[in-house]
Formats: structure tokens, sequence, C-alpha cells
């Protein structure tokens, strides 16, 4: 087989074949997948809850149909990159003229004794694995969930839903989601954690997994063992670049292939890579960083998509855009934390305001929002914002992400010309975004 552009990988591969075909029509386009369905990866821990299986949380095939995109199911073993031949697990060989590695990313399994035991579940980003957990679990009584980040959070949330289940989570920093949130908001999603029954151990790590065949506790540094007839294993997840190291491609920070701000390879200019895989600038300090989102990894891929042919668009580095929602609250931020500027040395000026979504604040179903802006404060920049409250926020956050995209200052947002209505958000005088910008002008002149 030939094709012009050869992409291999699922989510961002998706997109950056996507992203291809609008901006080069004309160019053939083959997409090779191992998996035989690609799940939505944010909608991983919902398949154990409130959509009720794998089949419910998948990426239909057809999208690629309409786009004239050709779907090739197998895995690619070897890149011949002077000849531009990757060749199939199965000797089937593709000849290509530009290449996309959009391989994503694998669980991390921490080397912790006992961790090889049945019913221990990394979660892999696979259909028949993820529904054999979803049927094991039909019999588990004691859910150990180790790490205490979104995966771990959400599924620690989900997998108590319809289920007579005890469910704990063990972190070994002092907060559940401390490396996304600052610590208010940490303590605000694990109160509401704990109002599910779910139990929370923090600062505490895992010494070993014990039991004979199958996991049957899960034993603290302190010698604490906790009972267990499953864990699953939410500490994060590390770059796929096998298939990249095999073809001679550079690896940079936590061996993710190297790329410009083009998306393309420091190694060869006919090949690019997006995704999980691909090494990721901080979009405030230009280092690198190891944060894996989708959509990190789909803006990456319309970057590398619409790059192919003509180098034009540029990446301006990982903002980092999170948002989860635990037990019908909401929680999201968008850049950096009060905790990570400091960190950073920054100075900086916290902005804080709250209001209810709707006003009056007595309409049904009215949500508090809490709101915390952070502003450079020698530029007034804004760097970095912070949101709870119902599921207006994850639209919210996307606004704090554009904002911070285009350096916007607190003067700027207290401008802010937004849509209002008494039913859908805060009202215009309360509005929390500009309120706290409006808060933090005055200490960021002084």
């Amino acid at each position: 087989m030939q094709t012009d552009v050869l992409v291999l990988g699922g989510l961002s591969g998706i997109t950056a074949g996507l992203s291809c075909r609008r901006h080069y029509p004309d160019k053939k386009v083959v997409l090779v997948r191992k998996e035989g369905t690609v799940l939505i990866p944010c909608g991983i821990p919902y398949i154990y809850g409130t959509v009720g299986g794998p089949q419910n949380n998948v990426i239909p095939d057809g999208l690629l149909e309409t786009n004239n995109i050709e779907l090739v199911k197998g895995e690619a073993v070897s890149v011949d990159r002077e000849h531009k031949l990757v060749t199939l697990k199965d000797g089937e060989t593709i000849l290509y003229d530009k290449l996309v590695f959009a391989t994503g990313s694998l669980p991390l399994v921490p080397p912790i004794p006992g961790v090889d035991k049945k019913n221990i579940y990394a979660i892999k980003k696979d259909f028949n694995y993820l529904d054999s957990v979803l049927d094991e679990m039909k019999s588990v009584k004691d859910l150990v969930i180790v790490g205490g980040g979104f995966i771990g959070v959400e599924f620690a949330d989900e997998c108590r839903k319809g289920r007579d289940i005890n469910v704990t989570v063990i972190e070994a920093l002092s907060h559940c989601l401390q490396m996304a949130l600052d610590d208010e908001f940490c303590a605000e999603a694990e109160a509401k954690l704990l109002e599910t029954g779910v139990k929370i151990m923090t600062g505490v790590k895992v010494e070993a997994f014990v039991g004979d065949e199958a996991v049957s506790g899960v034993k603290l540094a302190d010698g604490t063992v906790i009972k267990a007839d499953m864990v699953i294993l939410g500490i994060g997840a590390t770059p796929n670049t096998e298939l990249a190291q095999k073809a001679g491609l550079e690896l940079g920070f936590r061996n993710a292939i190297k790329v410009d701000r083009y998306m393309q390879t420091y190694t060869d200019p006919n090949v690019f890579a997006c995704g999980d895989c691909a090494e990721k600038q901080s979009f405030f300090t230009g280092r690198p960083t190891g944060v894996m989102l989708a959509s990190i990894a789909t803006s990456e891929a319309r970057i590398a998509g619409a790059n192919l042919y003509s180098t034009v668009h540029q990446n301006c580095g990982a903002i980092s855009v999170f948002s989860t929602i635990v037990n019908g609250r909401a929680f999201a931020v968008a850049g950096l934390t009060e905790r990570q500027a400091r960190q950073y040395g920054m100075n900086i000026v916290i902005g804080k305001a709250e209001a209810p979504d709707t006003h009056p604040g007595g309409m049904p179903n009215s949500t508090l929002i809490k709101v915390k802006l952070v502003f450079a404060k020698e530029t007034g920049v804004l760097i970095g914002g912070s949101i709870s409250g119902g599921k207006s926020i994850g639209e919210m956050v996307n606004v704090l992400s554009a904002c911070i995209m285009h350096r916007m200052t607190a003067d700027d947002i207290v401008k802010f010309q937004m849509g209002t209505h008494p039913a859908l958000t805060s009202s215009p005088i309360a509005y929390p975004i500009v309120n706290a910008a409006c808060k933090a002008v005055l200490p960021i002149r002084q």
C-alpha cells in the first residue's frame, strides 16, 4: 500500500487525519491503529457508573469514513525512515510521504512488590480489557484505588454508583487532586467524595500488594493492611514511544518524542508527532512538562495535520486546562495555580469572587460558583484561574484558557462583556470572573 499521509494511533491520530484532510483535500490519508475500537479516554471512569459500559464510550469509525480517511486495523512494528516504509505485524507494508506518530501513552505500573497479582488493574485504553474489569467488579466487595488524581477520584466516585462496595483511595500527597488544584479546592473535592462513602487516605505510601495468586490487601509503609479484592492503579501514564525509539527518533523529557513548535520531529522533517507520545513545553516557562490531556493532544494534532505540507501553524505550549466533577460538584483550573506560580518564584496577585450561577440565586438548581484568578503583578496578565461550582464551569474554564492564551490583563477582563440570562448565568453585576479581576486591579497597581 502507498499513501501521502500515514498516521499511527487513535484519538489524536483521528484529529490529525481530519486536520490534514481539511488543509490538503487532495492527499490520501491512511490511519493505522492496533485497537479495534477507539475509546474516549476521559470517559473511561464513567464506564463503571454513569454510562454503564465501554460500548457507550467510543469514537465511531464513521468519522473516518465520512472524511475519506482509510482505516487499517493492525500494529505497526517497524519504521524505515530512509525508505519511508512502515511494516505491520502481519507483514503488510505501507509506503508514505509524511508520517504522524500519535501512539499515545501507556498506564504507569509502579515497581511495587505484588503488583502482578490477579485483580490489580492499570487503566489501559483497551475496550476488551476495560470490559473484563467491569465484569470482574460485579463480585468485588473491597476496592482500593491507588492514586488520588483525576483518574483515581473519578473512579472512586463512579464505582460507588449502583454498587454496595467499599472504596478506599490511597494518595501519597497530602491531598487528592493536589497536582492540579490549590489546597482549598482539593479540600472541597475531598469533602464531596467523602459524602458518597468513599474512604480517603492521604500522605501514605503503598509498600506492597499482599495475597496469594489474587490480591487480598494493600500494605502501607506503616504496616497497615487495607483489605482489597480489587486494586485499580491510577497513578499516571508514560509516553508510548517504543516504536519511535526503534525508528531512531530523538526522545526528550520522560522519553517523549522531541518536536518543535510545528509538531515536526527534531530528527526527520517528514515525521511529525502529537498527543501523549510527543514532548510538551509549558506555555508559561517553556520548560518540558509531563502533562497529558486530551485537549492538548487534539490541539497538537490539529497543528500537526495542518503543517504536514506547509509549516506555518505554531503550538503555543501547554496551558493545561483541567476539569472534573465529584458527587455533583464541578472543579476546573486553567493555567497555573497559586501554588505552582509561587513555586516558580512569580510575584502574583490573587483575585477571588463568589456568585450563584443564576440570578436571582433562588432560581431552581442554582449552584454557588467560586472563582480564583492568578495575575502576574508586574504586568497584570492572567496566568491562572480555578473554579468550582455547577456544570457551567466546564465552559467557564475554557473562557479563562482563552484569556490566558491571549495574555489578557485584569484591566481587560474588567471590561469583559458577557451574555447573561437569569436561568443560565450569574448576574452581570456579580459575574465572578469579572469581579475576581476587579478585586485584583488595585493590588496590581500598588
